[in-house]
């Protein structure tokens, strides 16, 4: 079973500090749901452990399977088996889906010899589960997508990908009601005892879908508090000024 251990994990950015002594720990077959308000750190966390050039970690660690990804490129963390679905994925003129999703692929998997064909009818199989036309295969990435066809993207590059671990930066924001679903569906579907998930967001609504075992409350970098699903239920009734006099 795939192990993420996160242990006491500080980052700033120039001198502001925005993560404060962060611990975790999220197993294959578990889905960790990670909420705040907004400014807590939940996205800076997310880009962190991605390893995103503008956040500097001052101190703590963040392995997978005892490796440590401190220090590592985004590109060797993707091949240790990370994965962050953007909130806001940006476009990418001029470079085709199909190119990127392959040339993701063939970093993060090149023990895998699939031909193109082989890759072109993966790829059609789940675009068409994620509700993307086979006309996006020659768009470029994100390029004039709506907010929720972008998000579908992120869903295909991670049942592509087949990540252990999968970071779902407000993955439910902009969504309507049919693409929650669809999304949900697909999570459930690719979630197993070998794949673990940290869904980060403001609100309950796509935990309703997808329940998780665990959920830890971030506020001002630090963990506030952490439990079961009884937490966001409660949250979504009273927010989170019941934690702040805790």
């Amino acid at each position: 079973m795939p192990t993420l251990e996160i242990r006491n994990l500080s980052a700033r950015v120039e001198d502001k500090q925005l993560l404060k002594d962060v611990s975790m720990t999220v197993n294959g077959g578990e889905i960790h749901a990670l909420m705040g308000p907004n400014g807590a750190g939940k996205s800076t966390l997310g880009y962190v452990l991605m390893g995103h050039p503008n956040y500097e970690v001052t101190s703590g660690s963040v392995k997978i399977d005892g490796k440590e990804l401190i220090g590592k490129n985004p590109e060797e963390r993707a091949k240790a088996g990370l994965f962050l679905a953007f909130q806001n994925p940006v476009a990418v003129q001029g470079v085709k889906l199909s190119t990127f999703l392959r040339t993701a692929y063939n970093q993060v998997h090149p023990n895998e010899k699939l031909t193109i064909q082989e890759f072109y009818d993966r790829m059609k199989q789940h675009m068409k589960k994620v509700g993307l036309d086979e006309s996006f295969i020659s768009r470029s990435v994100n390029d004039g997508f709506s907010g929720g066809e972008r998000k579908r993207f992120e869903i295909l590059q991670m049942v592509m990908l087949r990540p252990k671990f999968v970071i779902l930066d407000e993955i439910d924001s902009g969504l309507d009601v049919d693409a929650l679903k669809m999304v949900a569906e697909e999570i459930k579907e690719y979630y197993n005892q070998e794949v673990g998930f940290l869904i980060i967001t403001h609100y309950q609504r796509i935990l309703k879908n997808i329940e998780p075992q665990f959920v830890h409350i971030l506020m001002n970098g630090k963990m506030a508090m952490e439990g079961d699903n009884s937490i966001s239920l409660r949250i979504e009734e009273e927010g989170y000024d019941w934690i702040r006099g805790v």
